[in-house]
């Protein structure tokens, strides 16, 4: 299913992505060095709740998970890059950590997620990749407009990706959002220009480059839901749910002080 949103559904969705960038905003301030991620979950949880909103995640039970998800947040640390499940893990300094969130609010979702570098160290390598999946990220927001197409979106996110020096995995990418989380179109991160759903107002898109630092493929964890780098590398995420308007591309996934 392929959702247009009308003027009143695209207020709402403002309003939750906003959200979620503000939760995801306060539990980049609390993850610190000897944080456990079971801390993480609770306190999205408890966020979540206080506004008035719905985990998408906590009954999601889609068929490459094994049974419901159970948690409230998706929490990858270094060589995990998607679905990953929060355990009792503490944080250490040094650590690559992707927070990955999506809430429901007056019948609308948003979808995001920030990767960082948890307390004082900075390894290179892994700013890098971080910095490649935002700069891969901003490429397919410029992309989005009004009548262009899909492929245009993939092709300028797979652009950034190669050129930095990262294989592309396919399996995973962006989707449509609305009334439901995962929504089509798929928005692959590499694709053919001029390819594709044409962008239409009113759709909404949550872009989501991520990278694996040495391969493209991946590993599933003995949880049923983690997915980590075949190799044992560092990964990196980034996303953001956009509105496609008359204008152009609006990003709803920024916290209130943006």
């Amino acid at each position: 299913m392929i959702e247009i949103l009308n003027p009143a559904q695209l207020d709402r969705a403002k309003d939750t992505g906003t959200l979620v960038a503000d939760i995801l905003h306060t539990l980049k301030s609390r993850s610190t060095v000897g944080t456990n991620l079971l801390d993480i979950d609770r306190w999205a949880k408890t966020m979540i709740a206080k506004a008035g909103a719905s985990s998408c995640y906590v009954d999601y039970a889609p068929s490459f998970g094994r049974g419901p998800f159970g948690h409230y947040i998706c929490t990858a640390v270094n060589d995990a890059v998607l679905h990953g499940r929060p355990h009792d893990y503490t944080l250490a300094d040094g650590d690559l950590l992707t927070l990955d969130l999506a809430v429901s609010k007056r019948g609308v979702s948003a979808d995001a997620a920030i990767s960082f570098i948890v307390g004082d160290a900075r390894p290179a390598e892994s700013i890098a990749m971080i910095e490649a999946t935002e700069s891969a990220l901003a490429a397919g927001i410029a992309a989005a407009a009004p009548g262009a197409r899909i492929g245009d979106i993939s092709h300028a996110i797979g652009t950034v990706l190669t050129r930095a020096g990262y294989k592309i995995n396919t399996e995973f990418g962006g989707h449509g959002i609305g009334s439901t989380m995962h929504q089509d179109p798929h928005v692959a991160n590499t694709g053919r220009p001029g390819r594709g759903y044409t962008l239409r107002p009113g759709l909404l898109l949550a872009l989501e480059p991520w990278v694996m630092a040495d391969t493209a493929r991946l590993a599933l964890d003995r949880d049923g839901w983690t997915l980590r780098s075949a190799t044992g590398c560092r990964t990196a995420h980034s996303e953001h749910t956009i509105a496609i308007t008359e204008h152009g591309a609006e990003i709803l996934t920024l916290p209130t002080a943006s």
